[in-house]
């Protein structure tokens, strides 16, 4: 196979070139391709399969500039001379099928030039994530010095035969792929090579000229084409850290750390058991020679299984087993060899494991590339609790493993971009990092995924149809938090009409009261905990009589927030009427779930089920307010007889916490993030049962990096957009922290400091940024530029 160390030593640099956003012929828009999309000829369509596309330019001088648009069904990577220069494309759907735009110059060359993709299709075994029309290809130049290599029947194609699926087993609802079997003895070497031998290939067949969604006319195309909106993802080697069990052979006191060779005898059974230290998704390669025949396993796992299926502390392994992804090769014998699964992995541990024939197999190393997508930290956070870093660093790590071309829920078992998870996820991209394209993309693929009947899919891109009715909810809350953290009023007009069309579909289940009955498909709000309190999937009590406060409460929310939403940007008779029916539901919810015994609203109108999330609900909404609010928190905080709320919806917790007036108990309430570290966990589990949750990373348990900003440091916005400031910090029993954040405009900084009973408090706000402070109650202005204050 082609050697892939100079693929990847040419990830970074790819990087840095596709960072650059490329300017799009506005042709390529509006009008047909010239490119067509292609396949290989007599081969079922959509059906399992990895294809080999490639074509031979001969170029008079080395260009400056050389722009193309790519894309393929189901997955493609692209090639030019032997470098990776772009893989995709990012998720959609038929309607919006994304292209990647590459300046690919910096890798051609004067003379011949090989241009060359790898095209796979997992079919029946694809991921729910992964939708599909029929296996294809198409690169379009993007002028006419770039139409050399655009995609037609000139270009040659073959099967790759030494593919085939392998089963997966991990354990828990798995909805990705299959692993990989490949006989190396099958498949073609050095196919990218300028003189390679083109025996058993085929001139491609065409399918259809590529159709932009605008040129979508007299021409029909299974796909409709449409820029993708985000940057190439980040691709970063990354050595695995360490060897915790050997068995079989030993290997040298450096590896993995180092590239080291280790050989295993021929006719003998070895097993590795590598640890990254810390989980992480990266397209692993091994490097080999010789091992005719020999067949080499890696598995991957974010921890090991002790013999009751717990996971208990992930730092140990001792009367563990691995259980998880693999992927499996046969050997071909020959020297130099390479193995790069087609997609990447998430794993903190790599078991190999290796059995040779006749002929000794040297493995000559192992490493990572780390894949995700490009955000950067641009926070600082200094304290006097250490613990807090380590929280910080965590969340930080889960969530940038929880997003690649979207955000998803995890990175193992699904990918699957959930409302309810990217709503947080969202939150730490715009308080940790700043970027928000993947959050508007999110916000822009949750509104195409909308059912005729008004309500979102629960999850989206996919190839399955699922709808969890209350993220529909959600979802608006995603455009109300995107309208007070980003200066883009016109995106969030754009919205109003897909949040009339969710409203719409709840009043068709509201009865004269205002409130929800019989609400269909899923409605699942949280992974509670307390099993006797009749939370089943998730999903809250409903009462005989078909209600739920806690359907009706995030109703409620949704309303108030849509009523704002509309007064400042859409329609005022709108406004005014989700105004009044937000009012009528919250004197509905008041009179028909609150429990005057036990002085807290109960989950169902036969009040005999209650939760922390219905009471956390009350809360955020106003339905109780001031020292009555105040009061409820108290009451409902450490009481064991309630639902408590997950590592999830402790983010809708902690707000609540803070709306009640309660914020300096903030970091008295980071318990399940201790256990969390306790555990040896190096990103947020799914759940609260951190010693046998099935994912070992979820990001929306990463809201610490939101509130140790807005809540602790007390960095929030006070208008739309952003546009003003409001630092109300709750620093408990800190004596001194101090941080900065990113803001549209700039960075903003701030430091507090106790020394002998006087707070010296330094606040920095970028050009153009005013707002104000407050401290104990009292409200002060504050500028652009420095602001300092000793209370």
């Amino acid at each position: 196979m082609t050697n892939l160390k100079s693929i990847l030593l040419s990830l970074l640099l790819f990087v840095v070139i596709g960072s650059n956003a490329q300017q799009i012929n506005p042709d390529l828009l509006t009008k047909a391709w010239r490119a067509y999309w292609i396949t290989v000829p007599n081969e079922i369509p959509g059906e399992y399969g990895v294809y080999r596309f490639r074509k031979d330019v001969t170029l008079t001088e080395n260009p400056e500039e050389y722009i193309v648009h790519v894309s393929g069904d189901n997955r493609y990577k692209l090639f030019v001379n032997g470098q990776l220069v772009a893989v995709g494309p990012a998720g959609g759907d038929k309607n919006n099928w994304n292209f990647e735009t590459v300046d690919i110059a910096p890798f051609l060359q004067e003379g011949v030039n090989v241009i060359a993709a790898v095209v796979w299709n997992e079919g029946k075994y694809r991921a729910v994530v992964q939708t599909s029309q029929t296996t294809g290809f198409i690169l379009q130049g993007n002028s006419r010095k770039e139409y050399d290599f655009n995609t037609n029947s000139k270009w040659l194609c073959c099967k790759d035969v030494s593919y085939q699926p392998l089963e997966q087993k991990p354990v828990g609802y798995f909805a990705l792929g299959p692993g990989e079997m490949v006989d190396m003895n099958q498949s073609p070497t050095d196919w990218m090579e300028p003189d390679f031998s083109m025996e058993n290939w085929f001139e491609a067949e065409q399918i259809t000229p590529g159709v932009t969604k605008a040129s979508a006319t007299l021409i029909s195309s299974p796909w409709l084409l449409v820029p993708s909106e985000i940057p190439p993802v980040e691709l970063t080697q990354q050595r695995l850290a360490i060897i915790r069990r050997a068995e079989g052979i030993s290997v040298p006191k450096t590896f993995p750390a180092e590239k080291s060779k280790i050989t295993v005898p021929a006719n003998s059974k070895v097993q590795l058991l590598l640890d990254q230290n810390f989980l992480t998704n990266a397209y692993p390669t091994l490097e080999y020679s010789k091992g005719k025949d020999a067949v080499v396993s890696m598995k991957y796992a974010e921890a090991l299984y002790d013999s009751t299926m717990a996971k208990g502390n992930r730092n140990e392994i001792e009367g563990k087993s691995l259980i998880g992804r693999e992927d499996r090769i046969v050997c071909n014998g020959l020297d130099n060899q390479q193995y790069t699964p087609l997609s990447w992995r998430t794993y903190r541990y790599l078991q190999v494991d290796i059995q040779t024939k006749n002929e000794a197999l040297v493995l000559d190393d192992i490493y990572g590339t780390f894949v995700g997508y490009p955000f950067k930290n641009n926070t600082a956070f200094q304290s006097d609790l250490p613990v807090l870093d380590s929280i910080l660093q965590i969340g930080w790590r889960t969530a940038r493993l929880c997003a690649v071309d979207t955000y998803f829920d995890c990175p193992y078992y699904e990918q699957l971009q959930y409302i309810g998870d990217t709503r947080i996820q969202m939150m730490v991209s715009y308080f940790n990092s700043g970027d928000d394209r993947l959050a508007r993309r999110a916000i822009n693929l949750i509104d195409k995924s909308r059912l005729p009947e008004g309500i979102t899919q629960s999850r989206y891109p996919g190839g399955q149809l699922q709808i969890i009715t209350p993220f529909s909810l959600l979802w608006i809350g995603m455009v109300s938090d995107y309208y007070h953290y980003r200066p883009d009023v016109d995106f969030v007009k754009s919205k109003l009409m897909g949040i009339r069309q969710v409203l719409a579909f709840y009043a068709n289940y509201q009865q004269e009261d205002g409130s929800v009955k019989d609400l269909p498909y899923w409605n699942f709000t949280d992974w509670a905990e307390n099993k006797s309190s009749k939370w089943r999937v998730g999903a809250p009590p409903v009462s005989k009589q078909g209600y739920s406060s806690v359907i009706d409460l995030q109703l409620l929310w949704a309303m108030q927030l849509a009523s704002e939403l509309e007064r400042d940007l859409g329609m005022a008779c709108l406004a005014d009427e989700y105004q009044q029916k937000a009012a009528h539901l919250q004197q509905t919810i008041k009179d028909k779930y609150w429990d005057d015994g036990r002085k807290m609203f109960a989950d169902t109108d036969e009040r005999n089920y209650f939760s922390e999330h219905a009471n956390v609900l009350a809360i955020l909404t106003g339905t109780i307010s001031g020292d009555d609010a105040t009061n409820l928190f108290k009451r409902i905080i450490y009481n064991p007889d309630l639902t408590q709320t997950s590592i999830y919806f402790k983010y809708y917790l902690n707000r609540a916490m803070i709306k009640a007036g309660l914020g300096n108990e903030y970091l008295n309430h980071l318990d399940i993030w201790k256990k969390n570290i306790q555990l040896g966990m190096t990103t947020w589990g799914e759940d609260s049962q951190v010693e046998r949750t099935r994912s070992d990373c979820h990001a929306w348990g990463a809201s610490p990096n939101i509130e140790f900003f807005r809540t602790v440091l007390g960095i929030d916005s006070d208008a739309p957009g952003f546009s003003k400031v409001k630092i109300e910090p709750h620093l408990g029993d800190l004596k001194k922290a101090s941080g900065s954040m990113p803001h549209p405009q700039g960075a903003i900084t701030v430091s507090y400091a106790l020394n002998k009973k006087k707070w010296t408090i330094r606040i920095e706000l970028p050009e153009g940024l005013t707002g104000s402070f407050v401290w104990n109650g009292i409200s002060y202005e504050i500028q652009s530029g420095g602001n300092e204050f000793k209370l």
